[in-house]
């Protein structure tokens, strides 16, 4: 077991009705918000009236960048940086899922700074300060609301990278469970995929760690007992709640406290599928994971052997794999190229992704990946 320090500072707010605090506590902050929003789903689901109606009543002015992508690009960020330093922004408060959360921290920091907002995602420039900021979440999925990390791609570079900073971390984060029971079918089913894989790049991360392994295993346990039952009643509120605490466990620290790192490999994956074909962020993963599983069968055969003990009471690897690939057809979500329209059979297609493959250095922490490799994941997505 390694050494570690645990530090999340991150004050989380759970449960129904959570939000009526938030014009108050965005108060202690400043007078002039800058709130972020995605594409409309927020409104769907009621949380954008009751979080502006708050943060009204609270007597804050209000300046919105709305249309966040699901896969968010930099140059939403910029522009509102550029919205909030214009405005003269105290706080941000972001209102979405993982995608706006992620934006609002890069833009947090690039409030700070006179430079685009790529130069952090590339570590060309290291923050010093960033304007506060305050998170509302409504989708469960990516944890990023009880993180200081960040993914965000650039199309004209073919990039979809990750930053983490301690000022990324949010001040507060506001999860009603009741803000979620809006979410659609495929993308809740997503965001269960998304969870399973933030727990499994902890557990193929390197070191060993059990008592980290038996939280790990648990969250993926609570994701395949109640994801299923929960696409089947979308609007089950204890549910949604389970769920959505499942995901913000899942990647706020406590599944690698006592290994050297998580691994990461499949996320390399899932992110390019994302920035060449727009494939949603669960959705690639769900397609990555069985590859690279299929790759690691004979590289790694103890660890998925332990796995599948941890989930299933076997140890085979390949009926551990078949099960993992039952796991995220059952939930709905695709498991090959071909179930979201691409041909790797295309030379085009497949030296596209190639390309992008080596651009974004595609591999593992734990467990790396050549490029020989990339070819091997590829036939085995396909």
């Amino acid at each position: 077991m390694e050494n570690f320090v645990m530090y999340n500072p991150v004050k989380l707010h759970f449960g129904d009705g959570v939000t009526d605090k938030i014009g108050k506590i965005t108060q202690g902050y400043g007078t002039r918000v800058l709130l972020i929003t995605g594409k409309g789903s927020a409104r769907a689901s009621g949380a954008y009236d009751q979080v502006t109606s708050r943060l009204r009543n609270a007597g804050l002015e209000i300046f919105e960048y709305s249309g966040i992508k699901s896969n968010p690009i930099i140059e939403d960020v910029d522009k509102a940086a550029a919205l909030g330093k214009e405005k003269q922004a105290d706080v941000i408060v972001a209102l979405g899922g993982g995608s706006v959360i992620d934006s609002a921290k890069i833009i947090a920091l690039a409030m700070k700074y006179e430079g685009p907002a790529w130069d952090f995602m590339e570590e060309k420039h290291k923050p010093t300060d960033a304007t506060p900021l305050i998170a509302v979440l409504t989708l469960a999925a990516t944890g990023t609301e009880m993180n200081p990390y960040a993914v965000v791609q650039n199309n004209c570079q073919q990039k979809k990278i990750g930053y983490g900073h301690k000022l990324c971390y949010p001040q507060h984060s506001f999860l009603d469970p009741s803000f979620t029971l809006s979410v659609p079918r495929n993308y809740t089913a997503y965001g269960i995929v998304d969870l399973i894989a933030h727990s499994l790049e902890a557990w193929f991360g390197e070191g060993e760690a059990s008592l980290s392994d038996r939280f790990t295993s648990g969250i993926i346990r609570e994701a395949m007992k109640y994801g299923p039952q929960l696409l089947d009643d979308l609007e089950n509120y204890d549910l949604r709640a389970r769920i959505m605490y499942a995901a913000t466990c899942a990647l706020n620290g406590m599944t690698s406290y006592g290994r050297k790192s998580a691994d990461w490999g499949v996320h390399a994956i899932g992110h390019c599928l994302s920035v060449v074909y727009d494939v949603p962020h669960g959705a690639s993963l769900s397609i990555a994971y069985p590859a690279w599983l299929k790759l690691q069968k004979d590289r790694i055969p103890k660890r998925i052997q332990e796995l599948g003990s941890a989930l299933f009471e076997i140890s085979t690897p390949d009926d551990i794999i078949h099960k993992m690939e039952y796991l995220f057809k059952g939930l709905g979500s695709p498991v090959s190229l071909h179930e979201v329209g691409i041909d790797v059979s295309n030379a085009e297609v497949r030296e596209k992704l190639l390309s992008v493959m080596r651009k974004n250095k595609v591999s593992g922490i734990a467990h790396k990946l050549s490029e020989e490799d990339h070819e091997k994941l590829l036939k085995l997505m396909a």
